[in-house]
């Protein structure tokens, strides 16, 4: 089992920044990627960013270049930097950890982003 807690959320004007974290606990050494996923209210959940433990990254074409994913393997703690924010980025934001054995996925309980304009 792996327990995710997310933080960082906040109400923030467009243009400007935020910085999401999310720490695991339980059986992290089993953890392959983290990242994260985002749903718009009436909107599907669409990958925002990933990490793979090597440090493969992968990202939605909406937030390349604005958002940066980092990974501290010994924090076992994933980072979400999102720059120049847009009100369509507003969404609750999930954190997500994919172990491999078992291959299951780990959810956070999401943190609530809106951006203002």
């Amino acid at each position: 089992q792996v327990q995710l807690v997310e933080s960082g959320g906040d109400l923030v004007q467009a243009g400007g920044s935020l910085r999401l974290s999310c720490a695991a606990s339980g059986s992290t050494s089993s953890i392959n990627i983290m990242g994260w996923y985002r749903q718009a209210p009436g909107k599907q959940r669409d990958l925002v960013a990933e990490v793979a433990r090597r440090g493969t990254t992968n990202y939605a074409d909406t937030v390349k270049g604005r958002f940066t994913i980092s990974r501290d393997n010994a924090k076992n703690t994933v980072y979400l930097q999102m720059n120049s924010l847009k009100p369509e980025d507003t969404a609750v934001y999930s954190c997500y950890a994919r172990t491999v054995y078992p291959n299951h996925d780990y959810w956070g309980q999401g943190t609530q982003v809106t951006v203002s304009s």
